[in-house]
């Protein structure tokens, strides 16, 4: 009897741990950007829409903005075209962004599926929907790189009437520019946006690292909270590099627009939302503004 009893108060313990957590953030909206490995792997997947679900029915207004660019590669794989990127960014003609406008909605609709399995109500929707997401064509350092959009005007009152209905949005980040012409964006880009525009308590990336490291080669020189100035100071350092470079400039920028905070966390990690979010010390890196890390010095 006794085993059985530890457990229920372990599992009681876990619960009132979470509850100032849940109090602070009710009603506060959260975009969670979800890409990389957890998306191509099912049981990952479930997880990660049941963490989101849970955030949704205690009282959180989440966000969901998605990638799918593995899932892009395989189809432009199989019309025998091969996948181009520069810095990071696939460069995208127009077959590339048919074939991407049809996978993402693919995607799109399986996620919306698994929220709605979970008995919460989900809309699926591109960045085309209602002018949510206004483009211009990006450039990567001057280079041409096809229908890759820059997002400069997001409509947040879609997903704020979304989210008053009690729906929980989720985003595929294709967007049109002035003549109405389809553009690719960059997931990362559009939740980032989103976040900003929504004024979002709380931004999480869900990616395939641990989080931020000082040195990638050193396990050691994990950060698990860093102000945005102290971010900053790490890209001017030349610490920071690869795919991480952009994603973390976006987590400044959102910080220094108004989110209070971002996460990057381990998609790969069963529950890694909910242990960043309903836990003391959470588990990936967050990065808060400069006022709240001197505040907890």
């Amino acid at each position: 009897m006794n085993h059985d009893m530890d457990k229920f108060l372990a599992k009681a313990e876990v619960l009132i741990e979470a509850l100032p957590y849940i109090q602070k953030f009710n009603r506060r909206i959260i975009v969670v950007k979800y890409g990389g490995s957890a998306m191509s792997n099912e049981e990952l997947q479930k997880n990660v829409i049941k963490d989101v679900t849970l955030l949704k029915l205690v009282g959180f207004k989440p966000i969901i903005v998605h990638g799918g660019g593995k899932e892009i590669s395989r189809w432009v794989g199989k019309v025998g075209k091969e996948a181009k990127f520069v810095n990071g960014l696939r460069v995208t003609d127009a077959e590339t962004m048919e074939i991407a406008e049809m996978v993402l909605n693919k995607v799109n609709k399986s996620l919306v599926t698994m929220v709605q399995e979970l008995g919460v109500k989900a809309v699926g929707i591109s960045g085309k929907d209602g002018g949510l997401l206004r483009v211009d064509k990006k450039y990567s350092d001057g280079q041409d790189i096809g229908f890759v959009g820059d997002i400069k005007e997001v409509n947040a009152k879609i997903l704020y009437d979304m989210l008053e209905n009690d729906f929980l949005p989720i985003v595929a980040p294709i967007g049109l520019d002035d003549n109405f012409d389809t553009y690719n964006i960059n997931a990362d880009d559009a939740a980032c946006a989103i976040a900003k525009a929504v004024g979002a308590e709380k931004l999480a990336f869900l990616t395939d690292i641990e989080g931020l490291y000082k040195d990638i080669n050193d396990k050691s020189s994990f950060i698990s909270r860093l102000s945005a100035t102290q971010a900053d100071q790490l890209i001017t350092d030349g610490f920071i590099g690869g795919g991480m470079l952009p994603k973390l400039t976006n987590c400044t920028s959102a910080i220094k627009n108004g989110v209070n905070r971002v996460h990057i966390l381990d998609g790969r990690i069963p529950h890694c939302l909910l242990l960043e979010i309903f836990t003391n010390n959470g588990i990936g890196t967050a990065i808060v503004t400069d006022e709240e890390l001197e505040h907890e010095a």
